[in-house]
């Protein structure tokens, strides 16, 4: 029985109705990453509430949405990573996000000490914001168990600073193997392209600010 054209009674099964805000991303031109590859596992931290938020701020989007150009860079970091690690893959924890969202999280950290980590709407958002920015990691291809990162991601401290990484190993914040790790990471997203984040070792960028305001529109 061919798995996805069956379920287990034996009655072909229906194919999965896209969430309201997964058929938004599509009408706003946003690609599913999985389209391109499937392989790159997506565990959104938003669609759950253990992130800096403290509660679910995607509601009924399970998949990862890019740009076209981001989603077809994701998946040529993808290949480059099975090249150098067979062993492991991308995991992605956040990409495409509404502006709406991006409200209540700025609105979480704002006239506080953390409100340089959050973009604010105001200004025009962040990259995420026109499905140019992607929140990853890495992680084992069979058990998509992730790897020591030296943080989770989401925490907002030096920790995170990758600028940072061989002073945090001296002083023995971070682990060595996480520092090569953030570097492997960092490695296979510039290749495809991307540009990583100072302030946050999880976070890439396809386009500056500028290009995006410029170029893109910003997803609703």
């Amino acid at each position: 029985m061919a798995i996805g054209l069956m379920c287990w009674a034996g009655m072909p099964a229906v194919a999965q109705k896209l969430s309201k805000t997964a058929q938004s991303m599509e009408r706003q031109g946003m690609v599913n990453i999985h389209s391109l590859d499937p392989s790159i596992k997506v565990s959104l931290m938003y669609g759950r509430a253990d992130n800096f938020c403290g509660k679910v701020l995607y509601k009924d989007l399970r998949e990862g949405y890019l740009h076209p150009l981001a989603a077809k860079a994701l998946a040529k970091a993808q290949q480059r990573l099975k090249e150098k690690r067979p062993d492991l893959s991308l995991k992605v924890y956040d990409a495409a996000r509404p502006m709406s969202i991006q409200q209540i999280m700025w609105d979480e950290v704002k006239n506080t000490s953390k409100d340089f980590y959050v973009s604010n709407p105001k200004n025009g958002g962040g990259l995420h914001n026109y499905g140019l920015a992607v929140d990853i990691t890495l992680c084992r291809a069979e058990t998509g168990d992730t790897l020591d990162m030296g943080t989770k991601v989401d925490h907002m401290s030096r920790l995170s600073h990758i600028d940072q990484e061989p002073l945090l190993v001296q002083q023995g914040r971070i682990s060595r193997e996480a520092q090569k790790n953030r570097q492997l990471l960092r490695e296979v997203m510039e290749y495809a392209g991307f540009k990583p984040l100072r302030t946050e070792w999880w976070h890439f960028n396809l386009r500056s600010r500028a290009e995006a305001k410029k170029n893109f529109k910003v997803i609703k």
